[in-house]
């Protein structure tokens, strides 16, 4: 118990110090939400300002929207005036959980078994050919996969829409574009480790006893090896959740990093926060669910905890 609120002391010590710094840099930053309107009256100026509260000094809006977040509201919007944050918010979020949720899935589903062969088949054609696929993946970076995908099966080969959303082929793209470079880290992660793995000497004594080599696999290799895979989830996770909002411009996707973007480009304090905050407390619960999966995963770090 003790444990448990040191930790949620922390998650909400790091959540308020990225807030804090958040509000700070978009309140200092150069130009305002409303530099549109600058050839409107000065009363339509001063009453947009006086709604929104720009019209307080900087420590009173801080107090006063830190206030509101307390209670849960993170406030308008102020480049959709007919909604909230935190309506944007969960209409956004399920998308984004959606597409990070299936690209992961598809990193582990692929990427696990080719690390595993490629270790099993190791300084074989078959070996090199996965891990240069492998690297390819790790050097082309997401805002040149999504359009070579979208030129490649949507221009060329005409087989999946060229972006938006609410069929189920519109999720396809995505997903690839997000899971690859994951995909591939994830491959050469898994080989290297199952490498290390199949050369201990708990193994090289268990051959000795006579187990076949898929018993040696299944049953004392494969759980040791994948603790390193468990332990590179959480970056993997964050790199997901990061890289949708290119990966969300390109295919329109209404998501969470589409709208971080426009909230940016638009100066639209409030979206931006509430974007930053809510991603900010998933990446909190990302660590805190991957620190108990390697916990159950390895009895040692529940000892050293």
């Amino acid at each position: 118990m003790k444990r448990f609120a040191s930790r949620l002391l922390e998650a909400l010590l790091t959540l308020w110090l990225l807030a804090t710094l958040c509000f700070v840099l978009l309140r200092t930053a150069p130009g305002g939400p409303f530099d549109t309107e600058k050839s409107a009256p000065p009363e339509v100026q001063a009453a947009l300002e006086a709604k929104y509260r720009l019209d307080r000094p900087l420590p009173a809006q801080y107090v006063a929207w830190l206030g509101d977040v307390t209670r849960g509201d993170l406030g308008p919007s102020f480049q959709y005036p007919d909604y909230t944050v935190n309506q944007l918010v969960a209409q956004a979020l399920p998308v984004s959980l959606l597409n990070g949720g299936l690209a992961l899935l598809l990193a582990l589903l692929c990427g696990i078994p080719m690390g595993v062969w490629a270790a099993l088949r190791g300084g074989s054609w078959l070996d090199r050919g996965l891990m240069l696929f492998a690297g390819l993946g790790l050097a082309v970076p997401k805002f040149v996969v999504a359009p070579l995908l979208v030129l490649l099966f949507a221009v060329t080969l005409h087989w999946l829409p060229a972006g938006g959303w609410g069929e189920w082929n519109n999720i396809v793209l995505p997903v690839i574009a997000l899971a690859l470079p994951n995909l591939a880290y994830c491959a050469r992660l898994t080989r290297a480790s199952m490498l290390e793995t199949l050369n201990a000497e708990y193994l090289t004594a268990a051959r000795a006893r006579g187990l076949s080599e898929a018993r040696l696999l299944f049953a004392h290799a494969l759980k040791p090896a994948l603790l390193p895979v468990v332990a590179w989830l959480s970056p993997a996770l964050i790199n997901i959740v990061t890289g949708s909002a290119v990966v969300e411009q390109v295919f329109g996707i209404p998501g969470m990093g589409r709208y971080f973007v426009q909230g940016a480009l638009n100066r639209d304090y409030t979206l931006v926060l509430g974007v930053v905050l809510v991603v900010g407390a998933l990446i909190v619960a990302i660590n805190a669910l991957v620190d108990a999966l390697r916990a159950w995963m390895d009895p040692r770090l529940r000892d050293a905890a």
